[in-house]
């Protein structure tokens, strides 16, 4: 549980899918296998590095000893249960929701890759590739927080991590552009026809309501067609300073235009105008929390 060794795993780990994935095909099972150990250490670095607690199973009562410096009343340290990469990657989301550009749902090809590999012997060799990159970008900006050298943790493989990140990002952008395309031609089909006022009451009525059942979701413009789209994420909260939060925030991982179908996925969002920006809520922060708001004792005594 110690950070500082967990982010000498995770170089070591990282070395290794490399090395295998430079031999192609063949390896490519090493190589996403030891990428999905190499990221869960390396987040797993970051969260032991606020406290030791933050990477143990919750529920294991001898883990949190051991967590909380009381591990001579466990079971041996041997014993202990961490969390998996899903959980320490949900948690890293949490505490860093605008540096992480892989969301819970970008992140499964590379768990299912790992785990994969690692239960059944099963891995898709056609997307070892896209599966790596998405660890490389999601492990980047940990190392950021970390101030970990990305020259000494990536070693002789830099130009390669370089050239996988650029390759996808082009790919990315060209896929984006796409679907812009593709969205503007749907809205021409289906409105082009129409004059502005009979335009304008359809769209308000098939606009009006988010179209993505997910725990919460904001109006946007749509960059496709200037209709009002809906984005949803995950939200978060924003303090002051004070001892609760004090405001709500949406950080995005989808959007949906019903009137032109422009349907964008998270990893998509940062190449689409603005869609990748938080979006402030009027959600009471409350609403989100166990905490009660604080009490203003004038208004409470009748002042």
């Amino acid at each position: 549980m110690d950070s500082e060794q967990l982010k000498r795993s995770s170089q070591r780990w990282m070395n290794a899918a490399l090395a295998a994935f430079v031999e192609g095909p063949e390896s490519y099972d090493f190589a996403v296998h030891h990428a999905g150990v190499a990221t869960e250490h390396l987040l797993k670095a970051y969260l032991a590095g606020i406290h030791p607690a933050l990477i143990v199973d919750g529920r294991h009562f001898d883990s949190l000893l051991h967590a909380t410096g009381l591990g001579s009343h466990a079971a041996p340290l041997t014993k202990v249960r961490t969390i998996g990469l899903a959980e320490a990657h949900e948690r890293v989301l949490k505490l860093l929701p605008k540096k992480i550009p892989i969301d819970k749902k970008a992140l499964e090809p590379l768990a299912d890759a790992r785990n994969g590999v690692a239960h059944s012997a099963i891995h898709d060799a056609t997307q070892a590739e896209a599966v790596f990159t998405i660890c490389l970008r999601l492990v980047d900006p940990v190392l950021e927080e970390l101030k970990i050298d990305p020259n000494g943790y990536w070693g002789p493989y830099l130009g390669l991590h370089h050239k996988l990140v650029d390759e996808q990002v082009r790919q990315e952008r060209v896929a984006a552009e796409a679907l812009l395309v593709k969205a503007r031609a749907m809205f021409e089909q289906r409105f082009g026809h129409m004059s502005s006022k009979e335009r304008e009451v359809v769209l308000a009525a098939i606009t009006s309501q988010p179209m993505i059942t997910m725990s919460r979701e904001a109006p946007k413009e749509c960059p496709a067609c200037g209709s009002q789209g809906w984005v949803a994420g995950e939200v978060n909260f924003y303090t002051y300073g004070g001892a609760g939060p004090e405001g709500v925030y949406l950080v995005p991982y989808g959007f949906h235009c019903a009137a032109c179908d422009l349907e964008v996925s998270s990893k998509l969002l940062i190449h689409i105008g603005d869609l990748d920006e938080d979006l402030l809520l009027d959600d009471d922060p409350y609403d989100y929390v166990d905490d009660e708001p604080p009490v203003d004792e004038d208004i409470a005594r009748g002042r």
